[in-house]
């Protein structure tokens, strides 16, 4: 079976890591891929949302597979036979392109989640912060890479965020409606799930780290790091598909967009300080594998990636389980100086061949021939996602650490706290 993958970062790799160890693949196109990938797969210089360019080299391949939202929110699966592509259609997507919609899909259905106001100009949402309690939180509506979400203090951070995103379109047409809702405090867990529109079969719950700095301080980033399993048992996982998978994906079906692909839901959970019963709120609905918590994910997975791709695709996912590896997988975001503002490319990156313990999956990567050989240079703002895997979460961490220190570009940063309010 022949296979393309769209997309080039950490998420592509990761994916493209494991479906190069199924039995059922026999090549890999990535489009465009990355220095990384080039490893595992033959990289075709075309870029994720050159959609019509995509739909053409699709008949070099069996199956398409779409990493990224943009090209599912512009419609690649709707020009793909269904037969072929693994993903939601343009009208399914819009549970993350448009997180308007989403709040108020979730509000129509009953899903938990924060209380909330939609406001698509700027003088009515500033006179909506005048008298309001802090903290707040305002998003971007549309698609912003992960960025387009700000935990605002007070009224003085809420009319420069606002004056920011809606008047200066810090965030382009993303920007262009914003909502404002409630801050909710508690542990943010990731939960993925396969759907074929009927049925749902969940990945391990994962926790990202989006802030920038340690200590969950400073800019929200596409994810800085990111552990499984996290903090949800199994019965709890199927309260989650009960309260949230279920009533999402059915509420879109009614309304005529069936969902089929993956679906994220980030949640945030606290508990009953008497009767330790879980109480859960949806943050944000994603279309896709997130990233970077498809890196430990897959690191974890010991069954075929392939299966339950082409369950989800034939509509037979009920027919299909997941084995997982015992133990826990963390991944270190290393990342441009810089990021996420703006940052320097073609740093050569150094000491890649001394990693033996752990996986990096390449993200901003470019592969250059040069007379002295082969070299990797920076090319993106996430770099690598180095992922190390062991019994216990402090093993997968201290590991990961390890292998890092073997690592060199120009300005590289990461966090050094990745997991580690969990290791308890």
């Amino acid at each position: 079976m022949k296979v393309i993958v769209v997309g080039s970062g950490g998420r592509e790799h990761a994916l493209i890591w494991k479906l190069a160890q199924s039995s059922l693949v026999d090549k890999i196109y990535a489009l465009p891929g990355n220095g990384g990938i080039e490893e595992l797969a033959e990289c075709v210089p075309i870029g994720a949302t050159e959609i019509d360019r995509i739909v053409e080299f699709s008949k070099n391949a069996d199956i398409v597979v779409v990493g990224p939202e943009v090209p599912l929110a512009e419609g690649l699966v709707n020009k793909l036979p269904k037969n072929k592509v693994f993903g939601p259609t343009r009208e399914s997507a819009t549970i993350e392109a448009d997180k308007s919609l989403a709040k108020e899909l979730m509000q129509r259905v009953g899903i938990p989640t924060a209380k909330f106001k939609v406001f698509t100009s700027y003088e009515p949402a500033k006179d909506f912060i005048e008298n309001i309690k802090y903290p707040i939180v305002i998003k971007a509506s549309g698609l912003a890479a992960g960025k387009g979400v700000l935990i605002i203090k007070n009224k003085e951070e809420a009319l420069e965020a606002l004056y920011k995103i809606m008047v200066e379109q810090a965030f382009g047409k993303s920007g262009s409606k914003i909502i404002i809702e409630e801050y909710l405090e508690g542990e943010e867990v990731s939960v993925i799930a396969f759907t074929d529109g009927k049925d749902f079969l969940p990945l391990l719950p994962s926790q990202d780290h989006k802030k920038l700095l340690d200590g969950d301080k400073g800019l929200n980033t596409g994810g800085m790091g990111a552990y499984a399993p996290a903090v949800l048992t199994k019965d709890e996982i199927g309260k989650v598909i009960n309260q949230v998978f279920e009533p999402c994906v059915w509420g879109m079906k009614k309304e005529g967009a069936i969902y089929k692909g993956v679906l994220y839901a980030g949640l945030i959970l606290c508990r009953d300080e008497i009767t330790s019963s879980l109480q859960l709120k949806v943050l944000e609905f994603n279309c896709r594998f997130g990233d970077p918590e498809t890196q430990p994910l897959m690191k974890l997975l010991e069954s075929d990636l392939m299966e339950p791709i082409l369950a989800t695709i034939e509509g037979n996912l009920k027919s299909v389980s997941l084995k997982w590896h015992p133990g826990y997988a963390t991944c270190v975001v290393l990342a441009s100086g810089g990021y996420p503002g703006s940052y320097e490319k073609g740093k050569e990156i150094t000491g890649l061949s001394e990693v033996h313990n752990a996986t990096v999956f390449h993200a901003g990567t470019k592969r250059v021939e040069t007379c002295q050989g082969i070299s990797m240079l920076t090319s993106g703002g996430r770099v690598l996602g180095v992922t190390g895997s062991g019994k216990t979460l402090k093993e997968s961490i201290d590991l990961t650490y390890q292998e890092i220190s073997h690592i060199h570009f120009d300005g590289m940063y990461c966090r050094r706290d990745i997991g580690s309010k969990n290791i308890k």
